[in-house]
Parts: C-alpha cells; sequence; structure tokens
C-alpha cells in the first residue's frame, strides 16, 4: 500500500468534473443495460491514481471486484454529485469493521473516479446536490437557505397530510379489512364446517363439566376436543373477518339517519356475529345472501334506538318507511305530490293515521339553533310564546303599577290599607268587610263607611288618581 495521506479528504479540479460525469454516466447506463454483474465486471479493469490496479487498493478480507461493486452502487446511488460522505460508506459497507487500510483504500477508489469523500455535507454541497437532483441551473437557483427552506415546509406540509390520514379511523378501518381475501362458497362451507364441529365439542366439554363426569374422558380425547373447539373459534373468526366489507357496503346505505358511519358498521358487525352463529350451510344458500339480512336488521333497529333524540319504537320505524317509500313512488307516477288520501289508500291505512306518521317523522330542532350565513339570529326568536307578554303590554301594566302607586300614596295610612286589602292590590287576594274589620278591630260598617269616603277621595278629578281613567277608555 501507498501513499496513506489519502484518507484525508482531497479537493477535485474543475477541469476533472466532466471527465467524472462521464464516466459514471457510463457505469450506470452499464448497470441499466447490462446488469450489476457485467458492470461490476468492466469497472473493476479500472486503475486508480500512480498505475495502481484494483487488486492493490482492496483491502484484507475483501476481494477487487467486491470493493469496485460497492464503489460503483454507491455512486450510482448518490446520482451526479462528485462527493460522497464516510456515514453513506459505512452504509454501503455495513459487514466490514473500519480500519485505517480500508478507509485508505476506500479513499482511492473514489479518487479514482474523482470523486470527494467528506466526513459531513456541507450547506453548499446540501444546495448543489439539491440543483442536480432537480436538473436545475445554478444561475437560475435561489440561495441554499432558500432551498432548505421550501424543502422543510414542503416536508412538514407532506407529513401533515399523512399524519392526517394515519389518524382517520374510517380510513385505517377499510385498510385493515381490505387486506383479508373474499371466500368461495366452497371456503365458506369449509368454515362452516368447522364451526359446527367446535361447537359440538364445545357442548359436549360443557355437559361432561356441569354432569361431574370430568374423569370418563381421557386427557388426549379432552384436548382433541378443545383442539376442536379452538379450531372452531378460528373459523368463526375468519368467516366475520371475510365479510366485514359486506358490513361496510350496507352500512354506507343508511349514512345520514342520526348514526355516523363507524357506529353504522359496529351494529352491523354485530349483526354479523350473530349471522355466523346461526348460518347452515346444509341449505345450499351462500352465506352473504343469509347475512344480510341480519346486518340490515342490526342496522335498523339501531338507529331506531338511537338515531333520534326521541326514541321510536322499531314496528313505527318501519310504517314511517313504507309511508315515506309510497309517498316518493306516488310523486314518480302522478309527477305530482300525493294528497293525504292517495297515501293512505296504497298503504292501506287511514288519512289520520298518515298525518300521525308525517308529524312522527319531524326531527327536533334546537330553539338556540343559528338562523342565516351570519348566525346574528336564532330559531327561539322566530318562534312565538303565548304566555310572553307583549312588549307594549308590559310598558302599560308597568305604568299603570306606577300611576296606582302615586294615587294611593295622597291617602292616609287607614284608608290606603283598607283599599289594599279589599281589592288586592298586593297578593291578589281581595278580602271581606269581616275580615277588614278583624283587622283593623272594627266593625264591618266601620270598614264600608272608610272604603266609599276612600273611593270618593279618589274618584275627584283634581287628584293623581284621575289619571287611571286613561287606563278605562270604555268609562
Amino acid at each position: 500500500m501507498t501513499s496513506r495521506q489519502s484518507k484525508q479528504p482531497t479537493s477535485t479540479p474543475s477541469s476533472t468534473k466532466p471527465d467524472a460525469q462521464k464516466t459514471r454516466s457510463r457505469s450506470r447506463s452499464q448497470l441499466n443495460a447490462s446488469g450489476v454483474d457485467e458492470a461490476l465486471g468492466a469497472l473493476s479493469t479500472e486503475s486508480g491514481p500512480e498505475g495502481m490496479g484494483s487488486e492493490d487498493m482492496a483491502p484484507e478480507g475483501m476481494g477487487p471486484e467486491e470493493m469496485s461493486g460497492a464503489v460503483e452502487a454507491l455512486l450510482f446511488r448518490v446520482g451526479d454529485r462528485d462527493f460522497v460522505t464516510t456515514g453513506e460508506i459505512f452504509a454501503a459497507l455495513p459487514n466490514l469493521e473500519p480500519s485505517t487500510d480500508l478507509l485508505a483504500s476506500i479513499h482511492r477508489e473514489f479518487e479514482a473516479r474523482n470523486v470527494t469523500v467528506v466526513e459531513e455535507i456541507s450547506d453548499e454541497l446540501k444546495a448543489e446536490d439539491a440543483l442536480l437532483r432537480n436538473e436545475i441551473k445554478p444561475e437560475s437557483a435561489a440561495p441554499p437557505t432558500e432551498i432548505a427552506a421550501r424543502r422543510a415546509s414542503r416536508e412538514k406540509r407532506d407529513s401533515g397530510r399523512s399524519e392526517l390520514a394515519s389518524f382517520d379511523p374510517v380510513r385505517i378501518y377499510l385498510r385493515e379489512i381490505g387486506r383479508v381475501p373474499l371466500l368461495t362458497g366452497a371456503q365458506e362451507v369449509t368454515l362452516a364446517q368447522r364451526l359446527e364441529a367446535g361447537e359440538q365439542a364445545r357442548e359436549r366439554l360443557s355437559f361432561v363439566e356441569e354432569s361431574g363426569i370430568a374423569g370418563v374422558l381421557e386427557n388426549e380425547e379432552e384436548e382433541s376436543l378443545s383442539a376442536v373447539v379452538a379450531d372452531g373459534d378460528l373459523a368463526r373468526a375468519q368467516l366475520i373477518e371475510a365479510n366485514l366489507r359486506l358490513v361496510v357496503s350496507i352500512a354506507k346505505r343508511y349514512v345520514g339517519r342520526g348514526m355516523v358511519l363507524l357506529d353504522l358498521v359496529q351494529e352491523g358487525n354485530i349483526g354479523l356475529m350473530r349471522a355466523v352463529g346461526k348460518f347452515d350451510y346444509s341449505k345450499g344458500f351462500k352465506f352473504s345472501t343469509y347475512a344480510t339480512w341480519w346486518i340490515r336488521q342490526a342496522i335498523t333497529r339501531s338507529i331506531a334506538d338511537q338515531g333520534r333524540t326521541i326514541r321510536i319504537p322499531v314496528h313505527m320505524v318501519e310504517t314511517m318507511q313504507k309511508v315515506s317509500q309510497s309517498q316518493r313512488r306516488l310523486l314518480s307516477e302522478l309527477n305530482r305530490e300525493p294528497t293525504i288520501d292517495e297515501i293512505a289508500k296504497d298503504v292501506e291505512i287511514t288519512p289520520d293515521r298518515v298525518i300521525e306518521i308525517m308529524g312522527l317523522g319531524q326531527e327536533p330542532i334546537s330553539l338556540e339553533a343559528p338562523v342565516g350565513d351570519d348566525g346574528g339570529s336564532s330559531v327561539g326568536d322566530y318562534v312565538a310564546d303565548p304566555n310572553a307578554i307583549a312588549p307594549a303590554i308590559a310598558a302599560d301594566l308597568a305604568q299603570l303599577q306606577q300611576d296606582i302607586r302615586d294615587a294611593l300614596g295622597e291617602l292616609g295610612e287607614r284608608e290606603r290599607e283598607v283599599v289594599i286589602m279589599r281589592f288586592g292590590l298586593v297578593d291578589g287576594e281581595m278580602r271581606t268587610l269581616d275580615e277588614v274589620g278583624r283587622a283593623f278591630g272594627v266593625t264591618r260598617e266601620r270598614i264600608r263607611q272608610i272604603e266609599s269616603k276612600t273611593l270618593a277621595k279618589l274618584r275627584h278629578p283634581t287628584r293623581r288618581s284621575a289619571r287611571l281613567r286613561e287606563y278605562l277608555p270604555e268609562l
């Protein structure tokens, strides 16, 4: 070995770069056209610096063809770059222990091809690498810092999209069930037979345990039955997993009825499991035909139970669907909206029943739901409250109460209390003369006299009470 100084990275004159690129281009064309073996054979005959052949440059434990092939493979991987890093070299030669002789030989191999070996990639080399890979001329390219910023922004955006896609539960579920192949009719029968055998073995084991005769079965027979049970459970799981796509295809038809797709799929899977337990392969029907009914039933019952704020019985939901289907069919046949009587005749129920069923189909809505694009008003703003008092009437009542207080303020204390108790101006309860007399400790006649005198004062036109006549225009 000579020239150990080649361990240090050496700069390559700019005049030799075109020749180096021609050499690497020729080598890559050989790799693409004639295969790796032929290219390695051609490259193994090239000489290194100072007339040194590949045999002299190969380190101990590594043949010249292996060394040349590894170097050429790395050059093909890095493209048109005129430099490689030590990290890339060690990644291409993972099975060799790094040593001084090995590094020197590798350096000479790359120097023979006018390629610089560097410890780390500087910013200038990164920018040049980006330009070469994208085939952009340096004159029209952006500065290295701008290229790095664009690359980081693009990678961040792509990673964000991939993260959103990877965390989408619907997409993840569909991807998982899509990996399971569909079953043929013969495979369905085979799985059903294994499932039936497993259930029979389970029943036999349960009978033995419940009867207290566990010692009747030998260990080998008990282990055999347990294996059959496990095989039946496996067949059940395979039959369910192979038909999960059927559940999704049926559940899609019920989207928009108060439940999201994943909830519909979950309920449909419950129906699928029931179908697996009740499937009879001896009837000769396909399992998907039999399972469709159970899946639909599970989904429709779930919608009836959970799809509405106010639960509607299942039989009523079915009647509502019949009325809706009849309405759509008559609309298509008559080219107009059908009447209540026409729908009732088609469904064979009374018109009053049709009106009641149509009312049940209405969805409740929140009074706080926004109305309009700006959201400045809500539904409650447009719904009348029969118990509410109109603003104008409320203002008149408030003014009336104030005028009554002013009129009573002109009376004496006893006169004011008698009027208040007699007419119930405070609590709304009108009291008799006897009740007022007992409260003041006088006779009912005396209370009548006080009342008459007080009312006469209030009716006098010069008092404030005269304004109360404005509230009684009919008088």
